[in-house]
This record gives structure tokens, C-alpha cells and sequence, in this order.
């Protein structure tokens, strides 16, 4: 079940007046067929008065925090923010409240080597049992791939190949990955490919857990940041990090990989990307899920490779980042009894906001998922995306 009968409480309707707010928030979501009050799974339901107005006053945030507080329901999220993205409507609300916010954004570095260690401490050290509980056997917290997949296990065991073949690992290789999470790429790729590897991470929680579990494979975790990097790798792999690197160091993440990479290697980036130029991170999810995140746009990616790297093959499959998110969701909420008393209602909240509007979003292709595999001097013959 999508839905959360947990936490759903009866809306005192007549408690909550039809202000000019309630109705321009109420016209606008009628454009993308939300009801306010309504009975569809996609409706929403207002608990308390001062919803509307958060809403237009402070976008995102506004609709984020007031839905963590209880204030608003609604049945099905993702589907709501499926609508809502399809409509555009993100676009009809733009905060003079939030200028603040993209003009930090736009101008400095929030990415900064030493700010780069914040979104391991905010998110990635949540507790490695937490992410046991809602991701795959691997603990692979990126995209799955399911073109031939029925289960979680068997989409994240098929993206993580899919990766080892772009990357045409050969026994024997050094690989480095930039970002390596819990081990989930590195563990396959020496299990199913003889490589040796060597993963960076900001997560200490995620360090100590990976040198516990596999001692007895060719791997090396290192808790550093990827711009500390400085010796030779016969192919790299940066899968779901990228999204942390900031604007600011794109073109820096690419040197140091260019650097890195050995003169007939290959690095495969895989990331998260925006369909816009010029846009700002999402007010919410920068201040409680993912601080300092910052997609790119592909014209941003080909800047930062301009002159460093080939482009040899670029792979879009963002529709199922969708079905990923609904299964991690499907397991944290099966999960949740367990972390409630320790977590509490308002992180159940925030955790079902964050993965369910992030589904609707990846629905609605607002933004995509894409891999790009890169040569220093291109292949002879070209590149042929294994299948």
C-alpha cells in the first residue's frame, strides 16, 4: 500500500476558512486536477488554518514543512506531485521570500571541500540499519534499472551490471569510484568482474560499515573528499554523487577525474539530472534532505568536460527512478514500526514527503537520470553501449 493509514488524521473543515489564499491555492491545483478537499487519492485535505498561505508565501518549503507538521494530507503524494509537475504549477509560485535562497545559490560555493562533509553527516550517517531496511540486499541508493527486472534486488543487480559491461572491466583492473556509498558497486564489480577498487565516500557511517562487510574482497575505503584524490585508475565510476558536486566544481570534479584516469580508461558518470539551465535547488529538500545538492543540466555537464573528455555514450532512463523510489518507499514504510519510537511522526513525515514527491517528480520527467560514459581521446572505432 502507497497510502499511510498511520498517520492520517480527520481534517476539521469548518475549522479552515476559505481565505483569498485558500482559493488561489485552490484554482491553481485545479489546473493539474487537485481538489482541495477533495475525495480522490490525489486530493488534498487541510487540517489547519495558514496552509495556503505558506504555500504561496514560501513555495516548496512552505508545502514541505507544513506537511511535516501535519497540516495538510493526502493519500497518494507521489501522484499528487505527478500532477502538480505535469502541470507546471511549480512554476506559477515564485517566493519573494525565497530570493535569498537563489541568490546563494547562484553566487557562492556551497560546495565547498570543507561543506562537502554536511550531507554525510545530515543524511548519509542516518544509520546504516535504516538504509539496511529500506534499500536492496547491496544497499545500492541509486536508480535501478528495470528494463528486464520484477524486484528491487534484481533492478539495483542489473543497473550495477549494466555499469561493469559500459565500463568493459577486464580482471585485474584498478577502479576507482568517486562516491561509493555502502560498497554496492565496488562489491559486485570485484565479485563478478576480479577487479580491485578503491571507493571515496563523506560517510563515515558508510566507511565503517563497508570495511566491515567485506574484508575479504580487493577493496579499499577511504573516508576523503574527490578533490584529495591523486594517482592513476584504469576506469572510474561516480554513480549518484555527482548531484552533490555544486556548479561551482563541476569543472573541477572533471579535472581531478581526468587526472585520475589512465590514457586509454573510461569513466562512467551517473547522475540526476534538471531538464533547465539557471535553475536553483528545491528550497525543502536542500534544508532536510540533501544539503548543498545541486543537479546539473546537460548543457552544464558538457561544459565541464569541454576540452577534458569524449563523450562516447549518453543513457537516459529516469522513468525508473519512479518505480525505484515507490519500492524504497513500499520497504521504509513496511520498516517504519521498528524506527518509530526512535524517529518519531514528524521524520515519518518528511521521509514519506522526500521519497514521494521525488517519484512524482521522476513520473512527471521534471528531472531525469542519466549515465554518460567518457574517453580522454575517444575510442578507435567507437562505443557500443552493451545492451
Amino acid at each position: 500500500m502507497v497510502g499511510s493509514s498511520t498517520l492520517q488524521r480527520q481534517p476539521s473543515r469548518d475549522q479552515v476558512p476559505h481565505t483569498s489564499s485558500y482559493h488561489v491555492v485552490a484554482d491553481l491545483l485545479a489546473k493539474a486536477d487537485i481538489q482541495v478537499d477533495g475525495e480522490r487519492p490525489w486530493d488534498i485535505s487541510i487540517q489547519r488554518p495558514g496552509v495556503p498561505e505558506q504555500i504561496l508565501s514560501r513555495g516548496n518549503l512552505g508545502l514541505g514543512e507544513t506537511y511535516m507538521a501535519g497540516d495538510w494530507d493526502c493519500e497518494r503524494l507521489d501522484e499528487f506531485f505527478f500532477r502538480l509537475l505535469s502541470a507546471r504549477l511549480d512554476k506559477e509560485i515564485q517566493p519573494l521570500r525565497l530570493v535569498i535562497h537563489s541568490l546563494r545559490a547562484r553566487l557562492l560555493n556551497l560546495q565547498t571541500t570543507a561543506r562537502a562533509w554536511q550531507v554525510g553527516e545530515q543524511h548519509y550517517d542516518l544509520g546504516n540499519e535504516f538504509y539496511q531496511q529500506m534499500l536492496d540486499p547491496r544497499m545500492t541508493y541509486t536508480c535501478g534499472y528495470w528494463r528486464n527486472a520484477d524486484t528491487l534486488q534484481q533492478a539495483q543487480e542489473a543497473k550495477l551490471d549494466l555499469v561493469c559491461r559500459k565500463l568493459q572491466l577486464q580482471p585485474g583492473m584498478r577502479v576507482l569510484d568517486i562516491g561509493c556509498g555502502w560498497g554496492s558497486f565496488m562489491s559486485y564489480a570485484a565479485e563478478h568482474y576480479g577487479v580491485e577498487c578503491v571507493g571515496v565516500t563523506v560517510s563515515r557511517e558508510q566507511v565503517d560499515f563497508v570495511k566491515a562487510r567485506y574484508p575479504h574482497l580487493p577493496l579499499d575505503f577511504r573516508l576523503m573528499d574527490y578533490r584529495e584524490l591523486d594517482e592513476k585508475f584504469d576506469r572510474i565510476a561516480s554513480i549518484g554523487m555527482f548531484e552533490h558536486v555544486g556548479r561551482k566544481n563541476h569543472r573541477i570534479f572533471m579535472e581531478v577525474a581526468q587526472s585520475c584516469l589512465a590514457e586509454e580508461g573510461l569513466l562512467l558518470l551517473h547522475t540526476i539530472g534538471k531538464n533547465v539551465r539557471g535553475t536553483v535547488p528545491d528550497p525543502w529538500i536542500d534544508k532536510y534532505i540533501f544539503p548543498n545538492g545541486d543537479l546539473p543540466c546537460m548543457g552544464q555537464l558538457a561544459d565541464a568536460v569541454d576540452g577534458l573528455f569524449v563523450i562516447e555514450d549518453v543513457h537516459n532512463f529516469g522513468a525508473d527512478y519512479d518505480r525505484t523510489l515507490m519500492a524504497w518507499y513500499v520497504n521504509f514504510e513496511r520498516a517504519w514500526p521498528a524506527f518509530s519510537d526512535a524517529l518519531g511522526e514528524r521524520f515519518f513525515r518528511m521521509w514519506r514527503y522526500y521519497l514521494l514527491s521525488c517519484a512524482g517528480a521522476f513520473r512527471a520527467r521534471d528531472i531525469q537520470l542519466w549515465q554518460l560514459v567518457l574517453s580522454k581521446n575517444g575510442l578507435v572505432g567507437g562505443y557500443q553501449r552493451p545492451e
